[in-house]
């Protein structure tokens, strides 16, 4: 009896193997089909770059995203500059010399936001401060992969702002047949996972 009973149950045994299989070819399959989406549709060019918003909002992480916030202040793009994610100690007049821009020019126009440690984090700390300015528009400038997050969290956090993709192409970032060069290769599939957990978080209401 006892032998029969272990026949009959490795049939069994074997259908949830290949239905588990099933499963997770069938997941990686369309994670890959969303990566490729994902890497393909990062932007490649600024889409409006003469375009005037109330403010310019730069994300933190970057030497290039600091200097092209403050070179499109410079060519007044915007009244207002905001830089979000700051390391506490960080002032004005220091990331103006960093620049090598005037701060006789700019730093009546420059607010650094110190909370935020994230992406999220960057899209309330902006929220508030666009909404204790009064400010209906923005232009953000982030590397160009880290895109599609900011959008998606900073358009969650501000329905109603316009806000302006500006992004910036850090060198070592290899966009065209990125598969070819690890270090672009991991950045990306790491960023598209940070996406799509940004994007499950939305669709369950905050709760991941």
């Amino acid at each position: 009896m006892t032998e029969n009973r272990t026949r009959a149950g490795r049939p069994r045994s074997r259908r949830l193997t290949w239905r588990l299989i099933g499963f997770a070819a069938l997941f990686l399959g369309i994670w890959l089909v969303g990566l490729l989406w994902f890497a393909k549709d990062l932007p490649v060019s600024v889409a409006a770059p003469a375009r005037a918003t109330d403010a310019i909002v730069v994300l933190t992480g970057g030497s290039r995203r600091v200097h092209q916030g403050l070179e499109l202040l410079a060519q007044r793009r915007a009244k207002k500059l905001f830089i979000s994610g700051v390391y506490r100690g960080v002032d004005v007049r220091e990331l103006l010399s960093v620049s090598q821009q005037s701060p006789a020019d700019l730093d009546c126009c420059i607010a650094l936001g110190y909370e935020a440690d994230s992406t999220r984090g960057n899209a309330r700390e902006t929220a508030d401060w666009m909404r204790e300015q009064g400010l209906g528009s923005l232009r953000l400038v982030t590397a160009a992969y880290h895109m599609p997050r900011s959008l998606l969290e900073f358009r969650r956090a501000m329905p109603k702002i316009e806000i302006v993709p500006h992004p910036v192409f850090p060198e070592h970032v290899k966009q065209r047949d990125w598969w070819r060069w690890p270090g672009s290769a991991s950045l990306i599939i790491s960023e598209y996972n940070k996406y799509l957990i940004a994007l499950a978080r939305g669709l369950l209401g905050g709760m991941v």
